[in-house]
């Protein structure tokens, strides 16, 4: 009992709630489910005739709760229940009836329950897909109409309302059957019907169904539900598909200018007679559509929207190419326009539309002049000294038309119309640049395209919405380099791809617009030798180029070998310009630095690897050779310092590339070797000596590269007289090991060895500097014995300086020495040829 309390008291509450918006749809059927189980399992064996009537009631509500959520299927046991229940009732009723009276009584209440589960239960079945079912629930529901007449609308209505689902749905048979059977239950009481109006409705979507479901097939069905629903109610939406359907069967033109005529004895909106008019034109029915157009105007004589009838007339001239009766018409018009007729704001526009696009179709088929016919239509429209955009444009499609007659004086004019309405136009603009091509006046052109740029930024708010898009800027300026370079006007093609060039966002066409934007400045720097176009291709095509290879791609269009293959390309050409300006080593540069960045975007394979490996060689190499120039001390670091940062890069592809072949004759550790050393001796580097650990320690040094870096040690600002001397020992060692001797080059090597260690003019010398030249000397003594091929200048020099070292140890009263270094001068004097006698 307790529990049975609790359930109902929940019901309540939810039907409350539900009053008050408390709990949605789908919350009271779920509260309604549990609820309505409660009860049904407080059931006894033998319950009272209100507890029966209770779960009657809660089991149809519960079930109807979840179909009206859409959960049909969890209304089905409920449903089952309620109908259980009921046949409980009535047997409950029977046994414990006194009275006929009563009894008949309880079989009526009886019966509405069993009519409303019914109902419940074909909705359910229909939501489920289960037509037969849904049929045979419905069909005892409609027996059952003889005893409850009252229900009569409420079935039709459910009928109609399954045959909507079905056709919503495409299933026409079943939609016809439905909608047939709500029909024919209309009709089964005229007390209780659904009324004339409805029954024309259920016979309009009748007609629809068969119409789409086959028309030919069904073609007569179709026609009599549609001639039904006039007879029942006249509705413009019945007489519209009767055409439609006529229209589609094939009926002769007969029979479909007696539908038609009925439309004439009723009245009807303007609107749907164009419709109609519209229906049978766009069937190819010109006779009975041109006829009922004719005998629209004076049905509707006094209506502002009359024009609407003569648009549509002059719409449908045109589209069975009767083009000259459509001239008529529009003549028409514009004579009315200035003579007090004048069409509606919204039919003018529409006016505007449709001479236009005949305009754009003559314009398109090259028949200028016929298109000029039809904008000077449009023209008439406008006031003189008017302003107006549409105006400008107007004016701009008939420029472009005088142009391609070559009536270049009355595009001028066009033009300066339009950029009296809309002179910050860029389409204007675009105009005034084609005739300024076609006269050949650069100056003017340039400064057009120069203004098209500045708009393309800035793109105006009020441009024509038919024809503009967001691309509109570059479409324009792609179609101006195009115009120029087809009149071999490079300079303004020039200007236009660089404005091009900063508003393209397809990758594809800017590399396109890049490309031959790099061609056409590298024919006019062949052709001029302009430094300006120099610096623009460096400074701006190439890194536009580079710019938009480092940005992530999204576009699907833009594959990755795409990318590689851009990449390749603009690496190369930047190279071939590093090799072309070999006589200004800063553009050399910069363009070898360029090669290097837009070649990172090409696979790694060997041929890159050595590209970016001798880009960056050659662009330290000539940071060193700017160095070496008349430069202040902080610009000379700022190259040092950025040789320094192209080697330390080149050395790691260096060691990538090794390990891809044999590298025995390459030359790049020598060259990495002594350019590293002038940077950093020039930069007064600490790095310097452990650099020179690593060289002391190889093998195969060459005695050509001590010899430069005992150079490069004492070249200015460097000063590293130790590393020098060490070098030249290194390289006097390496000479010495020849199995012959070059004479010549020990000598040199010897010499700057002895510069370096007997400084010229020095007297007060150190015994063990003195020793250690001394062995110079004598090795020298001992080449020059064993070959003539010693330099006898060298020979002489070699004479002077032992001897003026004894001289200069003579004056500090050092005897001994002085008689020493005087004998071995003395020993090379034997060795001169024709010198000999002049020093004996």
């Amino acid at each position: 009992t307790q529990v049975e309390e609790g359930a109902i008291s929940l019901w309540n509450w939810a039907v409350t709630k539900h009053m008050g918006s408390v709990v949605n749809d789908e919350q009271r059927a779920k509260l309604r489910f549990v609820a309505c189980r409660l009860v049904c399992l407080c059931e006894g064996s033998d319950p009272l005739e209100g507890t029966i009537r209770r779960q009657i009631l809660m089991s149809m509500k519960t079930g109807k709760g979840w179909i009206d959520i859409g959960k049909a299927d969890l209304a089905d046991g409920f449903l089952e229940i309620a109908m259980s229940s009921i046949e409980k009732l009535y047997a409950k009723l029977l046994k414990g009836s006194d009275g006929e009276a009563d009894t008949d009584v309880h079989k009526a209440d009886v019966e509405k329950n069993l009519f409303k589960v019914l109902s419940y239960q074909a909705e359910s079945a229909v939501a489920q897909g289960d037509f037969q079912k849904a049929v045979m629930c419905v069909q005892r529901c409609k027996d059952m109409l003889m005893k409850l007449p009252k229900e009569t609308c409420y079935l039709s209505i459910l009928c109609y309302n399954f045959g909507v689902e079905t056709y919503e749905w495409k299933r026409y048979e079943q939609s016809s059957f439905w909608l047939s059977q709500s029909y024919d239950i209309g009709k089964m009481d005229m007390k209780y019907c659904v009324g004339k109006e409805m029954q024309a409705k259920v016979l309009r979507l009748l007609a629809t169904t068969y119409f789409e479901w086959d028309c030919n097939l069904y073609l007569d069905k179709a026609l009599k539900a549609i001639s039904l629903a006039n007879q029942e109610n006249l509705h413009p939406a019945g007489f519209f598909l009767k055409v439609k359907i006529l229209l589609k069967s094939g009926a002769s033109d007969e029979d479909i200018n007696s539908a038609v005529a009925e439309f004439l004895h009723h009245e009807m909106s303007l609107d749907f007679c164009l419709n109609t008019a519209k229906l049978l034109l766009e069937h190819g029915r010109e006779s009975v559509g041109f006829d009922f157009l004719k005998s629209v105007p004076e049905r509707f004589e006094s209506s502002p929207d009359l024009g609407k009838i003569t648009l549509l007339h002059i719409e449908f001239l045109l589209h069975n190419k009767r083009e000259l009766l459509a001239k008529q018409k529009v003549e028409e018009i514009i004579i009315g326009h200035y003579t007090g007729k004048q069409l509606l704001p919204e039919a003018l526009n529409r006016l505007h539309i449709i001479l236009w696009d005949r305009a754009a179709k003559h314009y398109e088929a090259k028949s200028y002049s016929e298109a000029l016919h039809w904008y000077s239509y449009s023209v008439s429209f406008y006031t003189p000294g008017q302003i107006d955009q549409n105006l400008a444009k107007l004016q701009r499609n008939m420029a472009s038309c005088y142009l391609h007659l070559k009536q270049v004086d009355k595009a001028k004019e066009a033009v300066k119309e339009a950029e009296r309405c809309d002179p910050n136009s860029i389409f204007t603009k675009f105009s005034v640049y084609k005739i300024a091509v076609m006269e050949k006046d650069t100056d003017k052109a340039v400064e057009a395209v120069i203004e098209m740029g500045k708009l393309a930024e800035k793109p105006s708010q009020h441009e024509d919405k038919l024809r503009v898009d967001e691309n509109t800027g570059t479409n324009l300026l792609s179609l101006a380099a195009q115009i120029a370079l087809e009149n071999e006007q490079q300079v303004v093609a020039i200007k236009a791809l660089e404005y091009l060039s900063e508003h393209l966002q397809d990758c594809q066409q800017l590399f396109a617009a890049l490309k031959c934007l790099v061609r056409l400045m590298l024919s006019k720097v062949m052709a001029e030798n302009e430094e300006k176009s120099v610096s623009y291709v460096l400074n701006n095509t190439f890194s536009a180029a580079h710019k938009r290879l480092a940005e992530s791609f999204t576009e699907e269009k833009f594959t990755g070998d795409m990318r590689i293959f851009e990449a390749h390309w603009f690496r190369k050409v930047a190279w071939n310009l590093a090799v072309q300006f070999g006589d200004c080593p800063e553009k050399m540069r910069d363009f070898f630095l360029l090669s290097f960045k837009l070649s990172q975007f090409c696979p790694s394979d060997k041929a890159v690897l050595i590209a970016q490996k001798t880009c960056l060689l050659m662009a330290a190499a000539v940071d060193l050779e700017m160095g070496r120039q008349e430069v202040t001390p902080s610009e000379q670091t700022e190259l040092l310092t950025q040789a320094l940062q192209h080697l330390q890069a080149c050395k790691e592809i260096w060691k990538v590339l090794k390990l891809t072949g044999d590298f025995v004759k390459d030359p790049t550790d020598t060259l990495l070797l002594l350019y590293e050393f002038e940077a950093r001796s020039k930069l007064n580097d600490p790095k310097l000596y452990n650099l020179m650990e690593s060289v002391w320690e190889q093998p195969q040094i060459e005695v050509k590269t001590l010899e430069i870096i005992a150079s490069l040690a004492m070249e200015s600002p460097a000063r590293y007289p130790v590393l020098c001397k060490k070098a030249l020992k290194s390289a006097l060692n390496l000479h010495r090991k020849q199995t012959v001797i070059d004479a010549v080059k020990f000598s040199k090597c010897l010499h700057s060895l002895i510069n370096l260690s007997l400084p010229t003019g020095l007297t007060d010398l150190d015994a063990c500097v003195l020793q250690e030249v001394w062995d110079y000397f004598e090795d020298a003594l001992s080449v020059v014995n064993s070959t003539d091929a010693y330099p006898e200048m060298e020979i002489l020099w070699l004479m002077t300086r032992a001897w003026n070292t004894g001289i200069f140890q003579y004056t500090v009263g050092k005897y001994k020495e002085a008689e020493q270094w005087c004998g071995l001068g003395m020993r090379f004097l034997n060795h001169l040829g024709s010198l000999k006698k002049s020093y004996e």
